[in-house]
C-alpha cells in the first residue's frame, strides 16, 4: 500500500510519523502541508504565513523530514496513493481527493471569532480564513480521528458527519504521565507557555500576559517557554522589561517543564492539555471545565496504533471516490 502523509507543524509531523510506525510494510511518503487553487496562489504570494502552509512552517517541516531521513513526495505530485493521512482538513488539495483520506486532529483549535462566523455565513469564503477553527468541517475525509469524546461532540455540533468521527486519542497528548520522569532542573515554579498569535496574525496582548503571570506567580520562580514559531528576540525583550527575574527558554520540552511546574499559564495552546492531564493548576483562555471536557484521552500511548487501525479499515474498503469541493 502506498500512503501519503501530509504534515504541518512539527507537532503534527511527529504525530503522523508515530502513526506511520504503526503501519509497517507499506510505502510511506511525506510532504509538508500544501494548498492549490486560490489558497495555493496566496501561499506563493507570501500571504498565508499565518498558516501551516506558509513558507516558514513549510521550511521547518522540510528540515525535520530531511534530518530524520523520511522519504518525501512534495505536494503529493507522485500520485497514485492508496491512502492519504492528513494533519488537517482545512485545506484539501484536489490531487488527493480520489484516494481514501484519514484526517487526524492536532490539538486545541483557534477560537471561533469574526472570520469563523463570516465563513459560516458566506460559504463561498474559503475555510482557511478562519484558521483551525474550521477543523473537521470539510466533509472531504473518510474518517476523522479525534482526541476525546468532548472533541467528537464539538465537531459533530459544527456539522461533521458523526459516522466518520472516531475517538482514537492523538499521539502527542495521550500519555502525559511519561513526562513526569525528566531531567529539567527546576521544580515548583509558575510556567507560561506562550503562543505564536502575532506570527499568525491574531491579537496577543503580550505585556498584559506577562504582568498577569508575574502576579499569579505569587513569589514563585516564573518561567516562560516560548512558542517555537514566535519571534524569540522580541519576546525576550518584552519579558525582560516586565519580569526581569523570569527565566526564558526557547528550546527544550514544554511537556517536561509542565510536569515540574505548580502553575501553568497559557493562551490558546495544546500544552494546556498536558497540564490538565497531570492535574496541574491551569489558567488559560479556555475555562477549566471546558479544558477537562476536551482533554485528550489518556490511553498510555495507544493513539497511533488506534489511528493506524482506522487507516487499515479505510484502505481495505478500496472504494476511493472523487470528491468535489465542500
Amino acid at each position: 500500500m502506498r500512503i501519503l502523509f501530509i504534515c504541518g507543524s512539527l507537532n503534527q509531523t511527529r504525530q503522523l510519523e508515530a502513526i506511520a510506525r504503526e503501519l509497517p510494510g507499506h510505502e510511506h511518503l511525506y510532504t509538508p502541508y500544501y494548498a492549490d487553487g486560490l489558497a495555493g496562489a496566496l501561499v506563493r504570494l507570501g500571504l498565508a504565513e499565518m498558516s501551516i502552509a506558509g513558507a516558514k512552517r513549510r521550511a521547518l517541516c522540510l528540515d525535520y523530514l530531511r534530518e530524520t531521513n523520511l522519504p518525501m513526495d512534495l505536494d503529493g505530485r507522485g500520485g497514485a496513493y492508496d491512502l492519504v493521512v492528513t494533519s488537517s482538513d482545512v485545506i484539501m488539495p484536489r490531487n488527493i481527493r480520489h484516494a481514501p483520506i484519514v484526517a487526524v486532529q492536532e490539538g486545541i483549535l483557534d477560537p471561533e471569532r469574526i472570520l469563523y462566523r463570516a465563513c459560516k455565513a458566506l460559504p463561498l469564503l474559503p475555510r482557511w480564513l478562519a484558521g483551525t477553527a474550521f477543523t473537521g468541517q470539510s466533509g472531504l475525509y473518510d474518517r476523522f480521528c479525534v482526541a476525546s469524546e468532548g472533541y467528537r461532540q464539538h465537531f459533530v455540533s459544527r456539522g461533521a458527519d458523526p459516522a466518520r468521527v472516531v475517538i482514537t486519542g492523538i499521539p502527542n497528548f495521550d500519555d502525559c504521565r511519561r513526562y513526569l520522569e525528566n531531567s529539567f532542573p527546576h521544580r515548583g515554579y509558575a510556567l507560561v507557555c506562550t503562543s505564536d498569535a502575532r506570527e499568525t496574525f491574531k491579537v496577543d496582548f503580550r505585556r498584559r500576559l506577562i504582568r498577569r503571570a508575574r502576579q499569579l506567580a505569587a513569589g514563585r520562580q516564573l518561567i516562560f517557554k516560548l512558542h517555537p514559531n514566535e519571534d524569540a528576540e522580541r519576546a525576550r525583550r518584552e519579558i525582560a522589561a516586565e519580569a526581569p527575574e523570569a527565566l526564558v527558554f526557547t528550546g527544550g520540552s514544554a511537556e517536561e517543564m509542565i510536569a515540574n511546574c505548580s502553575l501553568l499559564i497559557t493562551q490558546w495552546s495544546s500544552t494546556s492539555f498536558v497540564g490538565v492531564a497531570l492535574g496541574k493548576e491551569v489558567i488559560s483562555n479556555i475555562g477549566g471545565e471546558e479544558l477537562r471536557r476536551l482533554c485528550p484521552v489518556q490511553n498510555g500511548g495507544a493513539s497511533a496504533r488506534n489511528i493506524a487501525a482506522v487507516c487499515r479499515e479505510v484502505a481495505a474498503r478500496r472504494s476511493p471516490r472523487r470528491r468535489e469541493a465542500a
